[in-house]
């Protein structure tokens, strides 16, 4: 949804932070959590009532609420470091917003009010038809109560080149029907659709899916994968600065840069199985099972195999400059915990980067 606005990752945690520090209009921002404690529940009712007030558009919405409604979203054992993210009571500041803090503050408004709105239900009618000794199957859909989508009107709409929901007449078994105006269709495989910023973010959370080791997989699953919802946006953010990854539209491309990048790079450094292992072993630090220490150890002297390995190999990156080139004296902001990168050689309008391995793997191990 926040593509159809056309907003970035980065500009959507920038505005829903003034949403919840400017406007106090929403809780904490940066939760990956979908779910509220049960304590919470209590407020339910002069959250709504504020709501109501602050906005007459939600009129015809208000008689469908059931503030005593508890859905699947109060579960206290789901909730983590920050519950999901909810409107505030102070509602009245809505008169302070406009664009875009008013788009995305209506998203969150628009999903808690979905909490408290009777289910979606709907009848769904499936037809086979015999024509000619052929199979043909004709699926209607009729919408019975809107339930929680009545906050979503987005929801009730068909998304990207999907057709209308058709709604099918009174039929009979047996009865004789019309095959009126069939039309042949030439269809090509489509390749995989590129990446946007949400889809980046999405394999950023989900990034099991890239492990084959059963074992790597599970851990990865009980992590938060790569990065936080606090640190996402600026890692995307910071790619894009660095000129690894461009932006066509909505969608994302990587530069030759990114790919030379990664072809040169130890596999062990690009593989986000590597993320998973470093993980157990934080685990067995937190459990006493093994000492800090140790486990410093250890990576230093991984990574010092890795660099004695690769000393004395040289590589060459090239790639277009970044799109912003901060002026002298400034500089571009990097993603938290991210070292700067290494010095660039520009050559006309593109980028040169050569450098020995070993002063690469010190410098970009931790930037990427």
């Amino acid at each position: 949804m926040l593509e159809k606005l056309g907003l970035g990752a980065q500009e959507t945690l920038d505005i829903a932070q003034a949403l919840y520090e400017t406007h106090k209009l929403v809780t904490y921002p940066r939760s990956d959590c979908g779910y509220l404690p049960n304590s919470q529940h209590a407020e339910a009712p002069a959250i709504l009532k504020a709501l109501a007030a602050a906005d007459p558009a939600l009129a015809a919405l208000t008689p469908h609420l059931q503030p005593s409604r508890r859905s699947r979203a109060w579960n206290d054992s789901k909730v983590t470091a920050h519950h999901g993210i909810i409107p505030t009571a102070a509602a009245h500041g809505l008169s302070n917003l406009s664009g875009k803090h008013r788009a995305v503050y209506s998203l969150i408004r628009a999903r808690y009010l979905a909490q408290f709105l009777p289910d979606h239900e709907y009848d769904r009618t499936r037809a086979r038809f015999d024509c000619a000794g052929e199979l043909l199957l004709a699926t209607g859909k009729v919408v019975a109560e809107p339930g929680w989508k009545r906050a979503l009107p987005e929801a009730l709409a068909p998304t990207g080149n999907q057709p209308p929901v058709q709604v099918l007449p009174p039929l009979k078994r047996g009865q004789p029907c019309d095959v009126g105006q069939p039309k042949l269709k030439a269809l090509f495989t489509q390749p995989p659709k590129p990446f946007t910023e949400g889809d980046l973010i999405s394999a950023m959370k989900n990034v099991a899916r890239l492990v084959s080791d059963p074992l790597l997989k599970q851990k990865l699953k009980e992590t938060t994968g790569i990065g936080t919802e606090a640190t996402r946006a600026s890692i995307i953010q910071g790619l894009l600065e660095r000129g690894y990854l461009v932006k066509n539209g909505k969608a994302l491309a990587a530069t030759p840069a990114a790919f030379s990048l990664i072809d040169a790079v130890p596999k062990p450094i690009a593989d986000p199985g590597t993320t998973a292992i470093w993980e157990q072993a934080l685990d067995m630090v937190q459990s006493g099972e093994m000492a800090l220490e140790e486990f410093v150890a250890r990576q230093s002297a991984w990574m010092g195999k890795l660099v004695e390995r690769c000393k004395g190999l040289q590589f060459k990156v090239s790639g277009p400059a970044p799109a912003s080139v901060k002026s002298p004296g400034k500089r571009n902001a990097l993603p938290q915990g991210a070292s700067s990168p290494a010095p660039q050689k520009r050559r006309g309008a593109g980028l040169n980067l050569t450098a020995g391995v070993g002063c690469f793997l010190q410098l970009q191990a931790t930037s990427l």
